[in-house]
């Protein structure tokens, strides 16, 4: 058995790596940079090529051909907003959000948060070509922001890393609406009625108690995903529907899993040990037991969260920002940076979320519609309106949807770059000198 416990040993740091919002957070970071140096190289041109090559994926007859960059936006990104489902529903049924007292204030601070950048960078491209990227400064980049939170440690309140959390899921929530509804292309009625039939079959097999991961991850991508792929309707916006159909219902309650648990464990102890490291086939049997009772008082929706979750924070946005934060400042002046799509995403990241998350949060405490949680004072919402600032990810994904000119989208892409960097140091900062010095 020492052998088992040296490779538990030896894992444990590694697990502890892919579990940690701080690690997540700074591994996005470097893959940046490394995208940023790659793009002003001697390699750039292969760096830019890598992301051009094409390859298709289809069944029965239908082909769909996309650059690889593509596909990291319609398919590993879909997987980012599946896990966003994940957690939505997960808050809904029995987190934060399942309580409308204790959801108001941050979904009221995620409205304000995405109505009053939009508003900025409307201000600043009223009447241009531009104005089609309102939706860049309205989302938050939740693993920066988390990770950016979390290197202050133990001295931050529970408190506000739940409000920090339903803030970028609610956000995150509207980043989808914007989409789904502003920046999806001309529509085929065919396939967007073959998904909702797909849609449907999810929704039914959860009502049947269907629990198979694998029959909802075929049928979830094989058929929704797919399907809204070739509809026009972004294909982001499936991995939040098919999520949704994910059952979160356990089957058998805490009472009975306790119950029957300890009578397996005291069966399990009575059979005479054999003094070798094979289990005997009494004991087997009863551990088969046990993982299936395991399984059984868990939901597929937090084993899929849970499961997916770091691959998500370290294969799936790093993998994004490699492919899209590889700006190129070639032949750009500083006066050329400073253009309308540039301040109206730099000032509606850096200002307006701040205004907005602040703003709104204050309206409704002084009104009375919402209270602070107890540990939490209006100076840590300054911090934390900061830090919703930091766009990045989400940002970057909503300005390949929405500008089709390369010129103005690098204009966008900077304007994120410098206000994402900003708003995150400066919430640092603001939350550094506002929370308690001595971790509770």
């Amino acid at each position: 058995m020492m052998k088992f416990e040296k490779i538990d040993t030896l894992l444990k740091p590694f697990n502890r790596f892919i579990h940690s919002e701080s690690t997540a957070g700074i591994f996005l970071l470097v893959c940046s940079i490394v995208a940023l140096v790659l793009a002003n190289s001697p390699w750039s041109e292969a760096y830019h090529h890598l992301w051009e090559y094409e390859f298709s994926i289809g069944f029965a007859g239908h082909v769909v051909s996309n650059s690889l960059h593509h596909w990291i936006s319609d398919g590993l990104m879909a997987m980012f907003f599946f896990v966003v489902g994940l957690e939505l529903k997960r808050e809904i049924m029995g987190g934060e959000l399942s309580s409308p007292r204790n959801a108001i204030l941050p979904l009221a601070a995620a409205l304000g948060g995405m109505a009053v950048p939009a508003l900025i960078y409307a201000f600043f491209n009223y009447g241009k070509p531009s104005i089609s990227g309102w939706g860049i400064p309205m989302a938050t980049d939740i693993a920066f922001a988390l990770g950016v939170l979390s290197l202050l440690g133990n001295r931050v309140p529970l408190s506000i890393k739940i409000f920090l959390t339903a803030l970028a899921i609610a956000d995150d929530l509207g980043a989808v609406l914007v989409i789904a509804i502003f920046y999806t292309s001309e529509i085929s009625t065919i396939n967007l009625a073959t998904g909702t039939v797909f849609m449907a079959v999810l929704l039914t097999a959860n009502y049947l108690g269907v629990r198979s991961t694998l029959f909802y991850g075929i049928v979830g991508i094989g058929g929704l995903w797919l399907a809204f792929l070739m509809s026009g309707v972004h294909a982001t916006v499936a991995g939040v529907l098919a999520a949704l159909t994910i059952p979160a219902r356990t089957k058998i309650d805490e009472i009975g899993f306790a119950r029957r648990l300890r009578l397996y464990v005291s069966e399990f102890e009575q059979v005479p040990p054999n003094n070798v490291s094979l289990l005997e086939p009494e004991q087997l049997h009863l551990v088969e037991k046990i993982k299936s009772l395991t399984k059984a008082a868990g939901t597929p929706l937090q084993q899929l969260e849970h499961a997916l979750h770091p691959v998500v924070l370290f294969v799936v946005m790093p993998v994004f920002a490699l492919a899209n934060a590889g700006i190129s400042f070639e032949g750009v002046s500083f006066q050329g940076a400073i253009t309308s799509a540039s301040m109206g995403v730099f000032f509606g990241l850096l200002a307006g979320k701040f205004i907005g998350v602040v703003g709104t949060s204050w309206l409704f405490v002084k009104m009375g519609w919402a209270q602070l949680p107890g540990d939490m004072t209006f100076k840590n919402i300054c911090g934390l309106g900061l830090l919703a600032g930091i766009g990045f990810t989400m940002s970057l994904f909503v300005t390949n949807l929405a500008l089709q000119s390369p010129e103005v989208a690098l204009e966008a892409k900077i304007g994120i770059l410098t206000a994402s960097l900003l708003a995150g140091i400066g919430g640092f900062i603001v939350l550094n000198k506002t929370l308690p010095k001595n971790g509770g």
